[in-house]
């Protein structure tokens, strides 16, 4: 009985660290371009008429890091991403994302992978147009992401995604010195993006 106890233990140890073994950090980059679909209030566009909030962060350049653990089939990762842009000069927004992931890997070869998944996290999103009283707000956001993994070297990844994102986040527009004009608020945003991965 003692020599299979032994064995029962020496058999899970050596499964832990196979599974631990299978498992590799690794940390990284990207750059992309976002669109968010900006909803503004009745009182906003009875005040305001064509504001143009929505051609703000429109094709804007987001950069993003992140980290997380991969096996040979699936990945979870922290992001965080920032993206601002303005239009005309007069209205500017910014978005910061903290982002948790998941994917579920498809091999199509031995250095290829298809990725999917889902995301959820917070996104913080900054009203600081020329003119207007700077407001912001934190919400939540959930969505979900596509793409291809390409394995370059040993420690080495390349990918290139997709991302779509619901959110709740939303800001007060108030002109200095006449008031609250009314409000806008995320309702999705949108992103293609590359990626440098080092796995360690």
């Amino acid at each position: 009985m003692k020599k299979l106890h032994t064995l029962a233990l020496a058999t899970s140890l050596g499964l832990f660290s196979l599974g631990a073994h299978a498992a590799e950090n690794f940390a990284g980059i990207t750059w992309g371009e976002s669109t968010v679909n900006i909803d503004r209030s009745g009182t906003l566009k009875q005040n305001m008429g064509r504001d143009h909030f929505d051609d703000v962060i429109k094709n804007s350049g987001t950069w993003g890091v992140r980290a997380g653990q991969m096996t040979d089939e699936n990945r979870y990762y922290l992001t965080y991403e920032n993206v601002s842009d303005d239009y005309g000069s007069t209205l500017k927004l910014r978005q910061q994302n903290l982002i948790g992931s998941y994917d579920l890997f498809l091999p199509l070869g031995d250095s290829t992978r298809l990725f999917g998944g889902a995301s959820a996290g917070l996104t913080k999103l900054e009203n600081e147009s020329r003119g207007y009283s700077r407001d912001s707000d934190i919400g939540y956001l959930v969505g979900l992401q596509a793409g291809i993994l390409q394995t370059l070297a040993e420690n080495v990844s390349v990918e290139a995604g997709y991302r779509y994102l619901r959110s709740n986040a939303g800001t007060e527009v108030a002109e200095r010195g006449v008031g609250k004009l009314g409000s806008i608020d995320v309702h999705s945003s949108k992103q293609a993006y590359l990626g440098l991965n080092y796995h360690f």
